[in-house]
C-alpha cells in the first residue's frame, strides 16, 4: 500500500439526525421491491402515503395557524384578531402554565407565573374577553391543552352557547394528549388512569354535542423538542395513538365514528429529506394500524391527519434572524409532507414571546410558500425520489421496531411507567448535544459562523401588574356569583369523578355555575390523586 493510500482519511459518513446512513446517491436498485400501489397509491387513498385528500392543495391550502397567547385575556385577544387580520386561518391558544396544570392565577403554587407563557385564563368571563368579536362558528380553535383540557374545552363550549352560537358548528382541536405530558413535557395532573377516563368522557361527549371537535391532538411535537430523533417521534407518538384508540374501545366506542377526530401533531426540524419522509411513512403506518390492528374500515378512520409546528429547539437566540431561513425551511418540508395545518414559528422565539412584528413575518413565511413558491400545484411532487420513498420505507422499518419493543413491555404505559420512552428521548438529545460540542453537527451562529458583536432585537414584555389585577378580576368574579349554585355544581363534579358517569356534563355545567378552572380540576385533584414522576437515573 502506498503512503498516500495510508495517509486519506476515511470517507465522512453522512447520517440524518436519526442516524440513517445516506448513500452517496440513489437508484432504482434501492427501491428493488417497491410496489406503488402497495406502498404509495394515489393521494386520498389508502395507505394515504401521498396524502388525506385527492386534491390536497390543488382543493384548499393547509390552515395557517399562529400560535398565541400572552398575559391576559385582553392583550391574547388583540393579538388572535390582529393575526386574523393578516390572513390566519385559525387561531391556537397558548395558556399559562397555572392554567395548564389546574391552577387558578392566586393559587400559591402560581405565583410568578400568571400570564408568562401563555394566557391566563381562570373563569367563564376569561374566556369570553378571549374570544370577544370573533365568531366561533367561523374560525377553528386549537387550544394547547392537555391534563385541564377538559374543563377549557368545557369554557369554551360554554361561552359559544352564550353567545349564541350552536356547539354542533364549533370546529377545532384540544391537544387533550396526556401521555406525552408523562414523558416530555410534564404538565400531568391526574395518574394515567383517571387521565385515560376524562380523555375517553371527552371523545364520547364530543362525539355527540360537539361533532366538528378534533377530541386529541397525539403529539409528537413535544418528544421532538425534548431531544428525540425523527424516528422516535414517529414510533412513540403511534404507540401513544395506539394507547388512545385502546382505551375508547375498551370503553365501548366505535372505532369508527371516534377515530376521525383524531388528529396528530409534529415538529418540524432541520433535516429536509428526512422530515418529508417522517410525514409520509407516519401516515402509512396510522392506516395500516387502523385497518389491521383496530379494524377500522371508515376511510376516515384510517387517516392520519396532522399539524406541524417548526422546531421551537432549532431556534437560536444568536443571531435571531437566522431563525426566519430555519423556519422556512421547516415550513416547506412541513407542506411537501402533507400538512393539515402550520403553526410557523417567530424568530424571536428563542429571546421573548413574539412581537407583532416578527409574528407577521411568521405568518407571511407560511402565505409566500401557499401563494408564490408553486409547489402547492402538483400533489406529492416528491413522490418517486429514489432517496425520499427509500427514507420513508427505512422511518417506517425503525418505528415500527420501536413499536414491537413496546408492545412487548405491555403498552406505552408500561414502556411509560419503566422509563423506557424517557430513557430513549434523554440518549438521542444527550448524542445530538454531543455532535454539537464536538462540531459534527453545525449549528450557524452557535459553533460556527459566529459573530462578536450583535445589534438588539425589539422584544415582547409580559407588563409586570397584570398579574396582580388577573387576581384582583379572579376576586371579584368570585364575590359577585352565586356561591350555593356554585358549590352544588362543583360537588356533581366530585360525585360524578367517584361514580362512572361521563364527567363532561357536569363540567360544563360547573363552569356555567362559575366554578373555575382551579376549583374543578381541584376538585378531581382530590378524587384522582396526582400523578408523581418516573425518576430516570
Amino acid at each position: 500500500m502506498s503512503d498516500n493510500a495510508k495517509a486519506k482519511k476515511p470517507e465522512k459518513v453522512f447520517q440524518t439526525t436519526s442516524h440513517i446512513v445516506v448513500n452517496p446517491f440513489y437508484t432504482p436498485a434501492d427501491l428493488a421491491d417497491f410496489n406503488y400501489e402497495k406502498e404509495l397509491n394515489a393521494p386520498g387513498s389508502f395507505p394515504y402515503t401521498r396524502g388525506v385528500q385527492p386534491t390536497m392543495y390543488r382543493g384548499r391550502l393547509w390552515t395557517m395557524r399562529q400560535y398565541a397567547g400572552m398575559g391576559d385575556a385582553e392583550a391574547s385577544n388583540k393579538r388572535y384578531r390582529f393575526l386574523l387580520s393578516q390572513g390566519t386561518m385559525g387561531l391556537s391558544v397558548a395558556f399559562d402554565l397555572p392554567t395548564q396544570i389546574g391552577y387558578d392565577s392566586d393559587s400559591p403554587f402560581a405565583l410568578g407565573e400568571v400570564g408568562k407563557v401563555g394566557v391566563a385564563v381562570d373563569t367563564i368571563e376569561d374566556m369570553q374577553r378571549l374570544f370577544d368579536q370573533i365568531d366561533l362558528e367561523k374560525v377553528s380553535t386549537s387550544m394547547t391543552i392537555n391534563s385541564s383540557a377538559a374543563v377549557l374545552l368545557a369554557l369554551y363550549i360554554a361561552v359559544a352557547k352564550r353567545n349564541g352560537f350552536d356547539p354542533k358548528k364549533l370546529s377545532g382541536t384540544i391537544q387533550n394528549d396526556v401521555l406525552k405530558e408523562y414523558v416530555a413535557r410534564g404538565t400531568y395532573i391526574y395518574p394515567p388512569k383517571a387521565a385515560m377516563r376524562v380523555i375517553t368522557d371527552i371523545f364520547a361527549f364530543c362525539n355527540q354535542n360537539v361533532p366538528e371537535w378534533n377530541t386529541i391532538s397525539i403529539s409528537g411535537y413535544h418528544m421532538r423538542e425534548a431531544g428525540s430523533t425523527a424516528v422516535q417521534e414517529v414510533a412513540f407518538t403511534l404507540a401513544d395513538g395506539i394507547t388512545y384508540v385502546q382505551a375508547a374501545v375498551d370503553a365501548g366506542l366505535d372505532v369508527n365514528q371516534f377515530a376521525p377526530r383524531l388528529s396528530f401533531f409534529f415538529a418540524c426540524h432541520n433535516n429536509f429529506l428526512e422530515e418529508i419522509a417522517k410525514f409520509r411513512a407516519a401516515r402509512r403506518m396510522w392506516a395500516k394500524i387502523m385497518r389491521d390492528r383496530f379494524h377500522a374500515t371508515a376511510p376516515k378512520a384510517l387517516m392520519l391527519r396532522f399539524h406541524t409546528q417548526t422546531g421551537g429547539s432549532t431556534l437560536t437566540a444568536q443571531q435571531p434572524q437566522n431563525n426566519i431561513v430555519r423556519t422556512a425551511l421547516q415550513a416547506l418540508a412541513a407542506v411537501l409532507g402533507g400538512t393539515q395545518s402550520l403553526h410557523t414559528n417567530s424568530f424571536d422565539e428563542a429571546l421573548a414571546l413574539p412581537t407583532e412584528d416578527s409574528a407577521r413575518i411568521a405568518l407571511r413565511t407560511q402565505q409566500i410558500i401557499g401563494y408564490e413558491s408553486g409547489v402547492t400545484a402538483a400533489i406529492d411532487p416528491i413522490a418517486g425520489s429514489y432517496y425520499v420513498e427509500q427514507l420513508t420505507n427505512e422511518v417506517e422499518k425503525r418505528a415500527y421496531e420501536y413499536i414491537n419493543k413496546i408492545d412487548g413491555m405491555g403498552g406505552m404505559l408500561k414502556a411509560i411507567e419503566h422509563g423506557f420512552v424517557q430513557q430513549e428521548i434523554q440518549n438521542a438529545a444527550y448524542e445530538f448535544q454531543k455532535s454539537v460540542d464536538s462540531k459534527e453537527q453545525l449549528v450557524v451562529g452557535v459553533n460556527a459562523f459566529q459573530v462578536e458583536h450583535e445589534n438588539p432585537v425589539p422584544l415582547q414584555k409580559i407588563d409586570p401588574e397584570l398579574e396582580r389585577r388577573q387576581v384582583e378580576r379572579l376576586h371579584a368574579f368570585r364575590a359577585k356569583r352565586d356561591q350555593a349554585k356554585t358549590d352544588a355544581a362543583v360537588r356533581q363534579v366530585e360525585e360524578t369523578a367517584r361514580g362512572g358517569g361521563n364527567l363532561m356534563p357536569v363540567i360544563v355545567e360547573a363552569v356555567e355555575s362559575n366554578a373555575t378552572v382551579g376549583e374543578i380540576c381541584d376538585t378531581m385533584r382530590n378524587v384522582f390523586g396526582e400523578y408523581k414522576e418516573v425518576m430516570i437515573i
